[in-house]
């Protein structure tokens, strides 16, 4: 019992902190989630992305790897999902509303604080490389989703060639691939707003919460959020043992897994109109819910 109130006390509470001030300003301050979000979106993250990448010992084996994870656990649960909205009856928008809520996990704002404050910063690394590979995942799945509407398909997919964290992550490949070390005059500026990215992400996921409304059909959402948040761990540790993916990246992958839904999902729900007002319910409970799920299971990891 020590050891889980210590977890939720040091690694989770406080993340929630911070997500409470970034409630309060959006609520009261008015600021600019949006605004915020790309600040993440299109400098902080790319840095973080890429400093981790250049200063990390993983090897191309063990990203590899983690790559496929990303892929199993994220169709693994959409066949869990499907059975479970089938069973439901659910057809057409819910259906595919449905789907997202259980195959998406929030993996940047709320995952990688997570990870660096429960195992440190070589499983940041891995769970960054996790998190890269699951956003273009994402965004190619949520163009699925789009059905027969094929201009918002072509805008989705254009969406995965505009992430800038996949080319601070394809610059720091070329880097390591030479052999060189990046110039201090270069390396400091990134390692400044790498810095800066974990506690903004927080402050944008809790101005993000800050839009949850009431859904109308309170029950699917609570067996939504409960496949996310206690079926996918089974299911990342399943694969991941099966993959034989062990120690930080292992750790990283299941937390990741385990998140509660993805904030992006908002987005696409809105962009799709893929009901959003059940989107983002299920973004709100399985936000509040997850200390329960995540502090036994980083216990155990640990």
């Amino acid at each position: 019992m020590g050891l889980l109130v210590s977890i939720l006390v040091s690694d989770i509470l406080p993340i929630f902190a911070i997500a409470g001030a970034g409630f309060l300003l959006a609520r009261y301050a008015g600021v600019d989630v949006r605004m915020l979000s790309r600040v993440v979106f299109y400098s902080l993250l790319p840095c973080l992305a890429f400093r981790l990448l250049v200063t990390s010992s993983a090897s191309g084996p063990n990203v590899a790897g983690l790559i496929l994870l990303a892929a199993l656990i994220m169709g693994g649960m959409g066949l869990v999902g499907y059975a479970a909205a089938k069973g439901l009856g659910l057809e057409g928008k819910y259906l595919r509303a449905f789907l997202m809520v259980v195959m998406f996990s929030n993996g940047g704002n709320y995952g990688l604080p997570v990870v660096r404050f429960a195992f440190g910063p070589e499983t940041l690394t891995y769970a960054t490389i996790f998190f890269l590979a699951g956003s273009v995942m994402t965004y190619v799945v949520g163009a699925f989703f789009a059905g027969s509407h094929h201009r918002k398909i072509a805008g989705a997919l254009e969406k995965v060639w505009k992430m800038p964290s996949l080319y601070g992550l394809g610059l720091a490949l070329a880097v390591r691939a030479g052999g060189r070390p990046v110039p201090e005059a270069i390396m400091r500026p990134i390692d400044l707003l790498s810095d800066a990215a974990l506690p903004v992400m927080i402050l944008v996921l809790g101005m993000q919460l800050e839009r949850a409304v009431w859904p109308a059909r309170p029950g699917i959402v609570v067996l939504a959020v409960g496949i996310s948040l206690l079926v996918a761990p089974v299911v990342a540790l399943g694969l991941a043992g099966l993959l034989g993916i062990t120690g930080a990246a292992r750790q990283s992958a299941v937390i990741l897994s385990s998140m509660p839904v993805a904030v992006i999902t908002t987005i696409l729900a809105l962009e799709f109109e893929l009901a959003p007002e059940f989107v983002t319910s299920a973004v709100f409970l399985s936000t509040i819910a997850s200390p329960l799920t995540l502090t036994p299971l980083i216990a155990y990891l640990r």
